[in-house]
């Protein structure tokens, strides 16, 4: 069940503040702060080793901070492991998809849905007529209705990318956080994935960790840059490609 104060439009769905994350002696977050609002899509730049992956696992619960603030809402995510952060609905996208390639498109969609998964509930569960509505719209908004029975194995880098996605939105999260989403992609699909994320904003939040440029200019939001587990740089990306420390450790490179 989502708290009732996350639905609240243009309120902070996502909030950090002074994060830090060591290993080994390392500082992957340094007091890194962010805050993502309802519905907005923000990109997360910056070199290897910035803190993308590292922010991600913090908010997700696969990392526990050493101190600082990580606020879904008024839930502290700090006190939750993966399971329940994922239930509260944050979704998580890795770079290489995950799909079960011996099922079809359809049925990768049907076993992503939201749904009593004990033993009991699973024996009697069947897809209601809601349920095949739902993953027929989301075949439609993810490009892949005319591949609805093929196999997942047979799709395409980008198509499986987009089932992927698909099988994140069947679970009902409030907010996607996709990483590198275009690697490997050809043009054409990169362009159909940066207007998915652009329709999918505005009824979720979304955070997109990416190096393509061109990418993220397509997405046209706000971004933020992540340098040696701190924030360099946020603004609108023509203004952040002139910071000129942004283009000493990253850019310029």
């Amino acid at each position: 069940m989502i708290p009732a104060d996350l639905k609240q439009p243009g309120e902070t769905l996502l909030f950090l503040s002074d994060v830090s994350v060591s290993f080994d002696g390392f500082k992957a977050l340094n007091k890194l702060g962010l805050d993502v609002k309802r519905g907005e899509m923000r990109a997360i730049i910056g070199p290897n080793g910035a803190g993308k992956s590292t922010m991600m696992d913090v908010i997700t619960g696969k990392t526990r901070p050493d101190e600082g603030r990580v606020l879904f809402g008024t839930v502290d995510l700090t006190q939750h492991d993966e399971a329940a952060i994922a239930n509260l609905g944050i979704g998580r996208k890795f770079q290489k998809p995950t799909v079960f390639e011996n099922h079809s498109v359809w049925e990768n969609l049907e076993m992503a849905l939201k749904a009593d998964r004990s033993p009991f509930a699973a024996l009697n569960w069947r897809v209601s007529a809601q349920d095949k509505t739902k993953i027929n719209d989301t075949l439609e908004l993810i490009n892949l209705k005319d591949q609805r029975l093929s196999r997942a194995a047979n799709l395409s880098h980008g198509q499986k990318q987009w089932l992927e996605i698909g099988m994140l939105l069947m679970q009902e999260p409030e907010l996607l956080l996709v990483d590198e989403p275009v690697a490997g992609m050809t043009d054409s699909e990169t362009e159909k994935t940066a207007s998915l994320l652009k329709t999918i904003a505005g009824e979720k939040s979304v955070v997109v960790v990416e190096h393509d440029m061109d990418f993220i200019q397509a997405l046209g939001v706000r971004v933020t840059v992540l340098h040696e587990g701190s924030v360099l740089a946020e603004g609108a990306l023509d203004d952040v490609q002139k910071n000129q420390r942004v283009i000493e450790v990253y850019l310029g490179r």
